[in-house]
């Protein structure tokens, strides 16, 4: 049995949940439902369920703004999980969620101007079938299936256990064992603080440094604002703002003064290590900052463990696994019970899901971004991709406008669809890879760039990239652009 709305949601974590709720407010009379692969709502905060995991963005900018976080400013998982349960509650979304419903594929039909998806569900044989007018992608950017681990043809011979955070095992005990987390990014100093707390020792083994920077869980503001007992609205609004301004503000110096930034990141990291200490070896990165994410260390944790002596850090890169540890390339070696893999995730474009448009499958390599929310050439179709240096839902409320926006302008024009079309004055324009490895060049980035649609050098085929600009950009952007062709 075909099951039909007027809009279908992939994905019921951050974004999908923002979606739905922007849906519910703004046309209250019209179907949706939202398909979730996995057996729970979250995406991410579903997934990652290592020890200490938590934001590494605050929550005042990651929380919606229609929803008003009063928690302290950087969460645990859980404290997220809860607070995304709450808006499933207040906004009475439960009704609509399908969990453990995975989707195959998505054919458009210009004839019908539908979308027909099928679906496979968890635990049954046959697949199902969903139709709709648009369809809306909010499933990440990353594999929840599989993290990313380097080939190490060696890694075999430990003897130990490995394990990658994405994949925990929710009774695993770290108790007096030495323990080896390979990788330097928000993961790793997330886990490491936290494994230290009973491992025996933790060694964080990295190839090159990343850039840190050590925050308070909670914002000196909000200790001054919460005596005054404001309204929830009110005190999310101060601090969001607060939040936003700082960030505006160091990801301005990260391009205009980016060797100042470093300074002021390095002396601060300087502060908290022993004196003496090798900053430049295990904390100074070859990158500029924000070429790659800063990562958050509260009340600078990562560092007291280090102080302690109960975590130590290792630059160098691994020469073999070896049944006792890891031997490296520069002759030492770490002895270990059990091996982190904190090497990253993999990238996987719109839930891995197979497109085809009027009988034509669609090759995203072939493709430019409309403005980072519609696909060239893709009809009745939005996607919801976050910032890179902001919280993703700074991003993902904005996009959420523009495609309510959309929605009202076909039904007002009395249009069915509408198709991001490059028009000829734009077509011999260069077309630029997803993400320019001069402006941001992680790992898990430049490791898919090759399957991943392009951009173009000119507004609307580009991805925007800071909430600066584009807080202005897309409230205003029009909807008559000569880009969108509409039917």
């Amino acid at each position: 049995m075909t099951q039909d709305f007027d809009v279908l949601i992939i994905g019921a974590g951050i974004s999908g949940l923002g979606a739905a709720c922007h849906l519910r407010q703004r046309f209250p009379d019209r179907s949706f439902c939202l398909l979730e692969a996995m057996p729970g709502f979250g995406g991410t905060w579903w997934t990652h369920r290592y020890p200490g995991a938590r934001s590494d963005s605050d929550l005042f900018t990651y929380g919606y703004g229609f929803k008003p976080w009063t928690g302290r400013a950087i969460a645990s998982a859980e404290e997220i999980r809860a607070y995304l349960d709450e808006v499933i509650a207040e906004n009475d979304l439960a009704p609509h969620i399908r969990y453990g419903h995975k989707v195959q594929s998505a054919i458009w039909s210009s004839d019908t101007h539908r979308w027909t998806l099928t679906v496979t569900r968890e635990g049954a044989d046959e697949s199902q079938t969903f139709t709709t007018a648009f369809l809306w992608i909010c499933a990440g950017y990353y594999d929840h299936e599989q993290g990313h681990t380097p080939d190490w043809p060696t890694l075999k011979d430990f003897q130990g256990q490995v394990v990658h955070p994405q994949h925990w095992p929710q009774d695993l005990s770290c108790e007096d064992r030495r323990v080896v987390v390979i990788g330097s990014g928000a993961t790793a100093a997330t886990l490491i603080p936290s494994l230290a707390n009973e491992a025996a020792h933790v060694t964080m083994l990295q190839r090159s440094p990343t850039f840190f920077a050590a925050e308070p869980w909670e914002h000196p503001l909000a200790a001054q604002l919460r005596p005054l007992h404001l309204p929830d609205a009110w005190f999310h609004e101060i601090m969001r703002r607060a939040f936003v301004a700082r960030s505006d503000e160091v990801i301005r110096l990260s391009f205009e003064q980016p060797e100042a930034l470093r300074a002021l990141l390095l002396d601060d990291v300087r502060a908290r290590l022993p004196e003496g200490y090798d900053l430049d070896r295990h904390f100074n990165p070859r990158y500029r900052p924000w070429q790659q994410r800063i990562a958050k260390v509260p009340d600078g944790d990562l560092f007291q463990a280090i102080r302690s002596g109960r975590a130590s850090v290792v630059t160098d890169t691994i020469e073999r696994f070896d049944v006792q540890g890891i031997q490296l390339a520069s002759g030492e070696r770490l002895d270990a019970d059990l091996i982190v893999t904190a090497t990253g995730f993999n990238l996987k474009l719109f839930g891995g899901i197979r497109f085809e448009v009027d009988g034509v499958p669609v090759d995203w390599r072939e493709r430019v971004t409309y403005r980072g929310l519609m696909i060239e050439g893709v009809p009745n179709m939005a996607y919801t991709q976050g910032y890179f240096r902001s919280s993703w839902t700074l991003r993902a409320d904005l996009v959420c406008d523009w495609v309510c926006r959309l929605l009202a302008h076909l039904r007002e024009q009395g249009h069915a669809m509408v198709v991001p079309t490059v028009p000829e004055a734009d077509a011999g324009m260069p077309r630029r890879p997803w993400s320019e490895a001069d402006n941001f060049n992680a790992g898990y980035v430049m490791r898919a760039q090759a399957t991943l649609f392009g951009q173009g050098d000119r507004h609307p085929w580009r991805h925007g990239l800071e909430y600066a600009e584009e807080r202005v950009i897309l409230p205003g952007a029009s909807l008559r652009d000569e880009a969108l062709v509409y039917r």
